[in-house]
């Protein structure tokens, strides 16, 4: 479940950008790690909140899908440059914004000096595709498989970039840490960064003997399969997200893989929340007198009873041929009344209307 932002700063939704700014101003000042009530956790959650809400195209893709579909496919969690080592934070994305670092941490003296705070784990590219759905299958549900050409897990060597069976030794570019310490001078004092060992794949450890299908990588590219359950009832545009379906990294997680659904328009059949509705032409005689007309629906023929003297425009509610809604409930079938007048009329005909002109029918 993707996290609120809102929530976190504390803020609503309709939050302009300075309340947006102000609420992070002053969570960033409590929560700072080197401050008394410094919390590191909350001070991570609260910055990549604010990376997100304080950018408009990444706020506009997050209320519209829950999260950002950064470039190069990092989520939402990286929405200002991430965290750089230890305590090496990239505030870039703060100074776009105008804010003072010395104003939200002053009295705190080289906050870049620590040597505290992990790097975040890998994450694979996240990928988006569309899908054609029939009408009736987004009604009903369905399942589609799809052909999908990225980066997977390697099946022969589960991942670990070895040769099944071998054995692991201790990566000798990282002395078994899985991490690369760096540090350089800046006009902000010196600053100390950690990044993942690429050897290794910040595991620490790699085989003797690398698998052959990837090369020791862990991931190849390649063509999947992909199964893709689309509920009952999804509306055009609905997006479903398939959590590690997205591209695979060399020792880190997957990405997710998003489906944009068009749902192809039916010649007959409307979808209005959870119930369905249609226009069913009757004639003059039958809207008169009544009468049985015989209906296709979606899942089967039902007799539909026009009541003597209905009205056009009139809707006819058959309960239960709508929209499941669970396994034992359905919204409802509604039927437009839409009486058709004859272009012509005999003699016969002309005169029986003359009759019931007369009595103001």
């Amino acid at each position: 479940m993707s996290k609120d932002y809102y929530q976190i700063l504390g803020v609503e939704k309709k939050a302009s950008a300075d309340e947006v700014k102000k609420a992070f101003r002053k969570l960033a000042h409590k929560y700072h790690p080197d401050k008394g009530t410094g919390d590191e956790a909350k001070f991570k959650e609260i910055s990549e909140a604010y990376g997100v809400l304080s950018n408009e195209k990444k706020r506009q893709e997050y209320d519209a899908y829950g999260r950002v579909f950064n470039e190069g496919g990092a989520g939402g969690g990286q929405g200002f440059g991430g965290f750089q080592g230890a305590q090496g934070f990239d505030f870039s994305g703060f100074a776009d914004q105008g804010f003072d670092m010395n104003d939200i941490f002053g009295g705190l003296g080289d906050i870049f000096g620590g040597g505290r705070r992990g790097q975040q784990q890998k994450r694979g590219r996240d990928i988006s595709i569309d899908l054609e759905v029939p009408f009736k299958d987004a009604i009903f549900g369905t399942e589609r498989k799809v052909l999908l050409t990225k980066v997977s897990q390697c099946k022969e060597c589960h991942g670990s970039g070895g040769k099944v069976g071998t054995e692991m030794e201790t990566c000798s570019n990282c002395n078994g840490k899985g991490k690369i310490h760096e540090t350089k001078n800046s006009i902000l004092g010196t600053i100390t960064s950690v990044r993942g060992c690429d050897n290794c794949h910040s595991t620490g450890k790699v085989p003797k003997e690398k698998c052959k299908d990837c090369k020791g990588q862990g991931v190849a590219r390649k063509e999947e399969e992909i199964s893709i359950a689309i509920p009952a009832g999804v509306d055009n545009g609905e997006m479903i997200r398939l959590t590690g379906g997205g591209e695979a990294v060399s020792g880190g997680v997957s990405g997710d893989l998003y489906i944009k659904l068009h749902i192809s328009p039916d010649p007959v059949f409307r979808k209005e929340g959870n119930n369905l509705s249609m226009i069913l032409n009757v004639k003059l005689t039958d809207a008169l007198l009544g009468s049985t007309y015989t209906v296709a629906t979606l899942d089967g023929d039902i007799d539909i009873k026009i009541p003597a003297g209905v009205s056009f425009g009139e809707i006819l509610r058959v309960s239960g041929k709508g929209v499941p809604v669970s396994k034992s409930k359905r919204g409802d079938l509604l039927v437009k009344i839409n009486i058709t007048l004859p272009n012509k009329l005999s003699r016969g005909a002309k005169k029986l209307v003359d009759e019931m002109k007369k009595e103001g029918i």
